[in-house]
């Protein structure tokens, strides 16, 4: 007798179980790249402290570090331990909140633009915060009176721009990127009429200096007040990043998915340009941090918004502290970290461009 009637079925899993299982796979993976580049973000940052033109041994930083969180024999002088806290610290979290703070604006325009060329300096905010600079220095203010002309004067050019946007009741996302062009340039005009007026001896240099781009006068307190204006809007862009994902896909199925997409965009638009200007405020004009690294996310993560602001984060973060890195101990003089970053990421990006075999997902 045979034993066909009692043979199993084979069963075939569903297309949407098919869907979920590598949908699950896919998660795991992004989980696992981002957690390598967050040990690598690690290293860089435990790396950075022994950078410098006074050398610090590693046993000595890690000692020092851990002194604040344990009671710890005090084998070091003091010389060291404010080199470590008061120098290098802030140093390094600067350029862990300014390159993040870059990578996650640029993001947040691109995928609202649906944009892979657009940059955090699209609408102003770069060029708007260097004439808030210029004029503190101008006017001789201290410098953290500066950083803070700086951010309101970032603010001030997007909202023009949006205002110039929708002047004749145009809300299309063209006339808003035209009107950041008209805008940009009429600050980048600006700018240079403060450079013509400003004395030539003294002021002009610490001018030219600052729109290069660079930590070296990064201070406690600089690190302090733009805590709130970087981590702020990226927890609230974390907390629309479904609402960008279906923006991203056009305004009629964000319309029909229940998305208010007005809202949506202008909440965007204020966190993205509120990463910039303080960005920009603390660390002058880095060039292509916000183009360069939501670019490399994208193509080794895809286009969703809910792993590219992580992976924006910690990629922004890593690169700009590299490069700060880089920037004070390739050579004698310490080199502006904005000159490293324009060198070393046009030919980066030509280079992403080649290995792209995607457009805008």
């Amino acid at each position: 007798m045979g034993n066909n009637s009692l043979a199993q079925p084979t069963v075939n899993k569903p297309a949407v179980l098919l869907k979920k299982d590598k949908g699950v796979r896919q998660i795991r993976k992004d989980l696992a790249k981002l957690t390598i580049m967050l040990a690598v973000l690690v290293l860089a940052f435990f790396a950075s402290f022994l950078v410098g033109r006074y050398p610090v041994s590693p046993d000595i930083v890690l000692a020092i570090l851990c002194s604040k969180v344990v009671a710890l024999p005090q084998v070091w002088n003091d010389t060291l331990e404010t080199i470590v806290f008061k120098i290098r610290l802030p140093r390094i979290a600067a350029a862990l909140l300014v390159g993040s703070a870059l990578a996650v604006s640029g993001a947040a325009y691109q995928n609202l633009f649906r944009n892979p060329l657009v940059s955090p300096s699209l609408l102003g905010a770069s060029w708007g915060a260097a004439f808030g600079a210029v004029l503190g220095m101008i006017l001789h203010l201290s410098w953290i009176w500066v950083e803070i002309s700086a951010f309101a004067f970032g603010l001030v050019a997007v909202l023009t721009a949006i205002a110039v946007g929708s002047w004749f009741g145009n809300k299309s996302m063209i006339s808003l990127v035209l009107a950041g062009i008209a805008v940009s340039a009429f600050f980048q005009a600006l700018v240079s009429v403060l450079k013509y007026l400003a004395d030539p001896m003294n002021t002009l240099p610490e001018i030219s200096f600052w729109l290069m781009g660079g930590l070296s006068k990064i201070k406690e307190q600089d690190v302090v007040w733009s805590l709130l204006p970087i981590l702020l809007p990226m927890i609230i862009l974390y907390f629309v990043r479904w609402q960008i994902n279906v923006l991203s896909i056009g305004e009629e199925e964000a319309h029909t998915l229940g998305v208010n997409v007005r809202r949506t965009r202008l909440v965007v638009l204020a966190c993205a340009t509120l990463l910039a200007a303080a960005a920009t405020s603390i660390g002058g004009i880095i060039q292509w941090v916000g183009l360069l690294i939501p670019h490399a996310v994208r193509m080794l993560f895809g286009a969703n918004f809910a792993i590219v602001l992580p992976a924006s984060v910690v990629t922004g973060a890593t690169f700009l502290l590299i490069m700060d890195n880089l920037s004070r101990s390739i050579a004698s003089l310490e080199i502006q970290v904005g000159i490293l970053t324009s060198l070393l990421g046009a030919p980066f990006f030509v280079f992403l461009l080649a290995k792209a075999k995607r457009g805008w997902e």
